[in-house]
């Protein structure tokens, strides 16, 4: 073989890298936007549910108005747009502390607790941050496997040269993760 053959197949084998690698890292992109709107869905879901189950408190406990204030603040802060993922992860977390402290509040009611709308409402809830943690750990997973591409060499010198950065996890912050640690206990 020729010099120029030979350069001419590793410019080729190179070029196939780079488009090889430029493709996967726009995959890995679009799947993170999918799972961001997988999470907006269940987030939308679960603002739909709030007004209800509030409404459905509100007419059994009405001296818990400051309780009741915080969950539509919080929910409200949350529906707001964001910055970034650790801002949007911030205002869920704080909506997730709320409502656990509405069903907390429902413990001094019985008969709230056993009114069947309050109990299919809180169904619902738990369903739906059920399937958020879900999409939150698809997210997360995919994060994951891009920000992981985007540092490891040779790969990485395509993601430098087509500029594509690191993205964020949507997590707790360490004093939030103890928080719902100790949140869990609380029985409904």
């Amino acid at each position: 073989m020729s010099g120029i053959t030979i350069a001419v197949v590793i410019l080729i084998a190179v070029g196939a890298y780079f488009m090889v690698t430029y493709n996967a890292f726009v995959t890995l992109r679009n799947r993170i936007k999918e799972a961001w709107s997988d999470i907006e869905v269940q987030m939308k879901r679960r603002y739909d549910l709030i007004p209800n189950l509030v409404e459905t408190v509100k007419g059994y406990a009405k001296h818990e108005s400051t309780t009741l204030e915080k969950v539509i603040q919080a929910r409200n802060m949350a529906m707001a747009p964001h910055q970034n993922i650790k801002d949007a992860a911030q205002s869920e977390n704080l909506l997730t502390g709320a409502l656990k402290s509405i069903f907390a509040l429902s413990e001094n009611y019985p008969d709230l607790k056993a009114n069947q709308n309050f109990l299919e409402l809180q169904r619902e809830l738990r369903d739906t941050e059920d399937k958020l943690q879900a999409a939150r750990r698809f997210y997360n997973g995919n994060v994951l496997a891009y920000n992981t591409k985007t540092e490891l060499f040779p790969s990485n010198a395509v993601a430098g040269i087509f500029k594509f950065e690191k993205e964020e996890f949507f997590e707790l912050d360490e004093e939030e993760a103890e928080t719902a640690k100790k949140s869990v206990s609380v029985k409904f």
